[in-house]
């Protein structure tokens, strides 16, 4: 059915804006979207297409939800924002509270901020402040791992991988940091030799610049969906320690049960000095990130020259935002969200190995929640895109990877068909 109105705004669209790494001179077809229910997105033309996407990592519990939709209702009924500044709320203080009661041991004071890559600002200046608070000036770099990916903001950019972490056209605009090799040790391994000489061997020659180590625990994401080791992390911890650096743990992408365990940190038994939150926290519903840290660095800030942590955003804490993630972690502990990504690895594994032999196919891995066919090469969105559409399912690939992290509410028979379309657009390359 033809639909003038929506032709027109999608010749706008085309013209006008701008969508995340895109060419406004040769734009990729967008899909335009009218709703999205459980975890089928309807687009304008009637097609349901089954999300494997989660939206990138966030609507975990599916789209439209009945209690986050209420949380959502009863707080914008109340009031939907207010400044954090002198100001405070339940909705912020209950959300803080269970943030602090199931992220890892130690981790007690919360910072709220807008989105992913703003909580890895925040983690970046509080390592800066606690080294200066220390009296430890020189340490103002920090040391990350190549194929790691942070998000897209400045300091964010600078501890992704200066090559394949999608901003080295940036290099000489952002601050010079310290890179370790990626880990080369498959999850579930015992760290490689090499792999423990590079994180020492940087360590002790780096340590008097470095002022923190940050890393994306067990799942390296953007920058290859890469599984490693959790004793990378043990003994990255170990170092840290040794050497008077603070441990940064990104979770943007991991927290909140897609790996097998509720933090990706605890596969290795630790606990970061600094957690950064994001993605899943709201269920997808708002953008909302959360910075957490210790008592101990949280003092040294405090007590430090600035008297105070220098950052505040406008929408920090915002109480909508808030008030949808205490329900959306609320309504993934009430069940046995363990036993469902388990479930998800499981049928994961089965329907994608067809293609570990494919002469196209360089690997299949599966870990929790996350299906990965990595390709020999790279595939081109543009052609790829449509195939998947046809097949009524929304995968985004990117690079060598076709990949899917879909919402934890999906049943049997529609991860089946997901997979299945995905074999047969990667067979018929």
């Amino acid at each position: 059915m033809h639909d003038p109105k929506l032709t027109d705004a999608l010749a706008f669209d085309r013209e006008h804006i701008w969508h995340p790494y895109s060419s406004m001179t040769d734009p990729l077809e967008v899909y335009p979207v009218t709703s999205a229910k459980g975890v089928r997105i309807t687009l304008a033309n009637g097609q349901t297409l089954i999300d494997g996407m989660a939206s990138w990592w966030s609507v975990i519990h599916g789209y439209g939800h009945p209690r986050l939709n209420q949380a959502a209702k009863n707080q914008i009924d109340a009031f939907s924002h207010v400044m954090f500044g002198g100001l405070t709320h339940m909705p912020a203080m209950d959300l803080a509270q269970k943030l602090v009661q199931i992220t890892p041991d130690g981790l007690e004071k919360v910072f709220f901020s807008d989105s992913g890559s703003v909580s890895v600002e925040v983690a970046i200046k509080m390592a800066l402040q606690y080294q200066q608070a220390r009296g430890y000036t020189r340490k103002n770099r920090i040391i990350s791992l190549r194929r790691g990916y942070h998000g897209d903001t400045f300091a964010a950019m600078s501890v992704c991988d200066p090559v394949t972490g999608m901003h080295q056209i940036f290099q000489g605009a952002l601050p010079s940091q310290i890179f370790l090799p990626a880990p080369e040790t498959p999850f579930g391994e015992a760290l490689l030799a090499s792999d423990l000489d590079a994180l020492e061997r940087t360590f002790k020659q780096h340590h008097t610049e470095a002022a923190a180590l940050i890393l994306e625990p067990i799942v390296q994401g953007a920058g290859g969906m890469r599984f490693y080791s959790a004793d990378y992390i043990r003994h990255a911890r170990r170092l840290c320690d040794q050497y008077g650096c603070l441990l940064i743990a990104d979770e943007i992408a991991t927290g909140f049960g897609r790996t097998g365990q509720l933090f990706a940190c605890e596969h290795a038994n630790i606990a970061p000095d600094i957690l950064c939150l994001g993605k899943a926290l709201t269920g997808g519903y708002l953008s909302l990130a959360a910075t957490l840290t210790t008592d101990h660095v949280a003092k040294t800030i405090s007590q430090g020259g600035a008297g105070c942590f220098m950052h505040g955003p406008t929408f920090m804490a915002n109480p909508l935002a808030c008030a949808i993630a205490l329900e959306s972690v609320t309504l993934l502990l009430e069940g046995d969200w363990k036993s469902n990504i388990l479930r998800l690895e499981a049928q994961l594994t089965q329907h994608l190995a067809i293609l570990k032999n494919h002469p196209k196919v360089a690997d299949v891995r599966c870990l929790g929640g996350i299906g990965v066919v990595e390709l020999n090469a790279p595939c081109e969105l543009k052609r790829l895109q449509p195939k998947f559409v046809e097949e009524g399912i929304w995968v985004r690939p990117f690079g060598k990877l076709v990949y899917v992290m879909p919402p934890y509410v999906i049943t049997d028979e529609d991860l089946a068909t997901l997979c299945q379309g995905i074999v047969r657009v990667v067979t018929s390359l």
